[in-house]
């Protein structure tokens, strides 16, 4: 009977341990383990499918009203420079609509639960490149954020969507066109942070849960897929008032 006892206080412990291991995922086209961790395209179109990058989380416990989801994803070359296939958002870049992002999980896909249910507003707030002075290496931001009226706690126990992130495959081929989708590149979830209203707290989430990397054409790169880079608040200064 002892024995039954303390194996039982052993199993609750674990469970309880990983009901509360708050941490963020980054998989292509689903989230976490359901979506895949590398993506390769042969290059040889402009249409691409199936290139959705889809970031989730897992709250901690404790939350009682989440108005929103700050994003930091950080992308890094293979090569010395960041291609051009790579150079989105900016102005005069070679490739500027074509990523795109989303918080709509209305219409799937459904593997993990939908918080916003289709209530979220904002975007991509920047795309910046290069980034710490860094040629081969590209910050993205994205902000999204529902009515205070809206909002309201997260289970512990589950794991949501936070967003999409789309690559389209326009200027692959033909004329005019951007080289450098065949080299491999590195993105890593650097950061979800899970604000609620003021006073009340927020959440910044910077552990995996399963993996918070994905990869591009095999996303080879020495030493392997790199960690981000701390996130630094000041980033977020200007953009926040875009979308609140």
């Amino acid at each position: 009977m002892k024995r039954l006892v303390a194996f039982t206080a052993l199993l609750a412990a674990c469970f309880t341990s990983t009901a509360l291991a708050a941490g963020i995922n980054l998989s292509w086209n689903d989230c976490g383990v359901y979506g895949a961790t590398n993506r390769s395209f042969a290059c040889n179109s402009n249409t691409l499918t199936g290139a959705v990058l889809v970031g989730s989380y897992v709250p901690p416990a404790g939350t009682t009203a989440i108005t929103g989801n700050e994003i930091v994803i950080d992308l890094v070359s293979a090569g010395s420079t960041l291609p051009a296939w790579w150079q989105f958002k900016n102005f005069g870049s070679c490739r500027q609509t074509s990523l795109s992002s989303s918080a709509d999980f209305t219409s799937g896909p459904f593997s993990c639960a939908d918080y916003w249910s289709g209530l979220a507003a904002g975007g991509l707030a920047a795309y910046l490149t290069p980034y710490m002075t860094m040629p081969s290496r590209a910050r993205i931001l994205l902000i999204y954020a529902v009515a205070v009226e809206n909002a309201r706690p997260m289970d512990e126990t589950v794991e949501y969507y936070s967003f999409k992130l789309t690559i389209n495959g326009a200027k692959t081929v033909g004329s005019p066109s951007c080289s450098g989708c065949v080299d491999p590149v590195c993105l890593v979830l650097s950061q979800i942070k899970i604000t609620q209203p003021a006073g009340v707290g927020d959440y910044r989430l910077q552990s995996p849960l399963d993996h918070q990397f994905a990869t591009w054409q095999g996303g080879v790169v020495i030493g392997g897929c790199p960690g981000a880079t701390p996130t630094r608040n000041t980033t977020w200064g200007s953009l926040k008032s875009q979308y609140r």
